[in-house]
């Protein structure tokens, strides 16, 4: 079964309803839209698998515990963690406050620490795991980001820390890996939003959850066995 942090709507969700239609349980981690959750759960249970929804902030270490613990309890095992929450805000750098600063980076790398330990100790003792986490196309470039310094420093974060579980891991047949999106949208785009940031893509055209959702499927599968410590940039070239 695969517990999905951020599962509610967007990437998670396509993740999880992917993994369903293949007869996984999904366990889905929100922190704020109920209702959306269900909504999600409610799709994962028409394509013929079990879902339950908790809610829970993983910026927060107890809460971790807690929503693993509930999980646990719920299927006895939990065999990938996609960790697709990724709350983010555009700011000067100058202009952030400690608070936003100490959000983003918690809420993005903080998270991916607790769980991924949480979660690591049962996938050892069965020698077979996935832990998925999500960077940003480019975070591999250290390149300057002036206006969205917490959340980029964050997700650098996230692919250091993937290298180390990865290597951690391995001897014990759990795989950790990244997926680093570019441009996907989600449903918040305008069109005229659309149509200037696919003039950006070498693809010449904006993605979708779906694209990100085909990458998970491989890296989540047997057939990655051998992949693990990797950072697949879904962008259309973007970023490069």
């Amino acid at each position: 079964m695969a517990l999905i942090t951020g599962g509610a709507r967007g990437i998670g969700r396509e993740i999880g309803l992917k993994l369903a239609a293949r007869g996984w349980s999904i366990a889905i981690a929100y922190r704020q839209q109920a209702e959306v959750a269900a909504e999600t759960s409610a799709a994962i249970e028409a394509r013929g698998s079990a879902a339950m929804i908790v809610q829970a902030d993983v910026a927060q270490a107890d809460q971790c515990q807690a929503l693993v613990d509930e999980v646990t309890a719920w299927r006895g095992r939990i065999d990938a963690l996609v960790h697709a929450a990724g709350p983010y805000h555009r700011i000067s750098i100058l202009d952030e406050t400690p608070e936003g600063w100490r959000e983003m980076l918690a809420s993005n790398l903080d998270s991916l620490f607790y769980l991924s330990r949480l979660v690591a100790r049962g996938m050892i003792d069965r020698r077979w795991g996935r832990i998925l986490a999500f960077g940003i196309a480019n975070a591999d470039r250290l390149q300057a980001q002036p206006r969205l310094t917490a959340y980029y420093l964050a997700k650098v974060g996230v692919l250091g820390l993937v290298r180390s579980l990865a290597k951690e891991l391995a001897p014990h047949h759990v795989t950790v890996n990244a997926i680093s999106p570019g441009f996907l949208d989600t449903g918040a785009m305008t069109p005229e939003e659309r149509t200037t940031r696919a003039g950006e893509i070498p693809a010449g055209y904006v993605g979708a959850p779906v694209d990100a959702a085909h990458a998970a499927l491989y890296l989540l599968s047997d057939e990655a066995a051998y992949v693990t410590g990797a950072n697949l940039p879904v962008s259309g070239g973007w970023g490069l």
